[in-house]
């Protein structure tokens, strides 16, 4: 992990130590990853005795994923979606930035005005590609590492409170860490490094308890969920000549199965247990736009077809993106053919140019 030195971990615990007033920012729309990082550095910074740190979200997380954030006081969360102004004052009067789980101020939404704004020094801790280095005052940016969770675990054990021991986390650091590994490797499915394992490992022996964060993962939704996901799978899946399985989920199809933020999760991975199935994509719409979430088979690069056509990027074999409404698409019902047509075209004529 080339980031990750001596020089790099003194600079990260100069930069703390300076700071009276931290905020702790991730991606628009958070997921797993960017809750367990988020939390799990929150609980870290107030052991170190911070007195102010903030986490401002653009978006509220989904519920099943509240468990990780229970611990932390209703005023120390703070969500641009519904208080704009007091997310915008605490990044302006903060003396530090920790950025987490993207690798472009853009991909904030709603906060990439402030954060733009904003004079206090910024880390980025982040495993995607092509990371906007220049943007930041400390980068620890690994595409090699499974999560922006593993990633924040091999900095924190470096530090010198840490020293390479689990135990001496706090332990709400450590369950926010392995539940946000377990959501971005699909709990150990794909993303995985030895680094991954020997992270678990070293939580596991430090007392944190991982059958609870399974159940409260993945067996805490709703009856519509399940509902859903058998018409997503027996009406709305479709199959092309190229091997590309493919879900477009309008607002109207959310609406009638009362779907909340996080509901879809995992979705998307299923069609890839069919053989003859090469790439996965599923299309929500959302606002004035169409979210794109791909994964992949070894062989075929989700990312590119990501950057290409989709407007997004990720990882090789799991990636996302959007389509804007109407710049676009013209509307969600066109989503089917844009998808054959681009797919097609990347699959059989771009895969073969590369």
């Amino acid at each position: 992990m080339k980031d990750i030195n001596a020089h790099s971990i003194q600079t990260l615990e100069k930069f703390i130590s300076d700071s009276g007033r931290i905020c702790i920012i991730t991606h628009m729309k958070p997921d797993g990853d960017a809750i367990g990082s988020s939390a799990a550095l929150y609980h870290f910074l107030r052991m170190c005795g911070k007195g102010s740190v903030k986490i401002i979200l653009n978006d509220r997380h989904p519920d099943y994923l509240s468990f990780i954030t229970d611990g932390i006081p209703r005023e120390d969360l703070i969500v641009h979606k519904e208080l704009p102004a007091e997310a915008e004052t605490c990044l302006s009067d903060c003396d530090l930035i920790f950025c987490l789980d993207f690798n472009a101020f853009h991909r904030t939404d709603r906060l990439e005005g402030a954060l733009t704004a904003s004079k206090a020094d910024k880390i980025l801790i982040d495993h995607h590609l092509n990371p906007d280095r220049e943007a930041f005052d400390l980068a620890f940016s690994e595409t090699d590492i499974s999560s922006a969770s593993e990633l924040l675990f091999h900095i924190l054990m470096e530090t010198r409170r840490i020293a390479h021991d689990a135990t001496s986390l706090p332990s709400a650091t450590a369950t926010a860490l392995m539940a946000g590994m377990t959501t971005d490797t699909n709990n150990f499915a794909n993303s995985v490094f030895p680094s991954t394992f020997r992270m678990a490992s070293s939580l596991l022996a430090a007392g944190v308890d991982r059958d609870m964060i399974l159940s409260r993962l993945y067996n805490q939704y709703s009856e519509n969920r399940l509902r859903l996901m058998g018409h997503m799978m027996k009406d709305l899946l479709h199959i092309t000549e190229d091997g590309v399985a493919y879900i477009v989920l309008d607002r109207k199809t959310q609406e009638e199965y009362c779907i909340s933020e996080g509901d879809t999760e995992g979705f998307v991975n299923m069609p890839l247990s069919i053989a003859e199935v090469r790439m996965s994509l599923l299309l929500k719409e959302d606002e004035d736009r169409i979210r794109v979430s791909i994964r992949s088979k070894k062989g075929t690069s989700a990312n590119t077809c990501a950057r290409k056509y989709f407007n997004g990027g990720g990882h090789e074999n799991a990636a996302g993106g959007k389509l804007m409404i109407p710049a676009d698409l013209e509307s969600v019902e066109a989503a089917s053919g844009y998808i054959e047509e681009y797919t097609h075209k990347y699959l059989t004529e771009d895969e073969k140019n590369m």
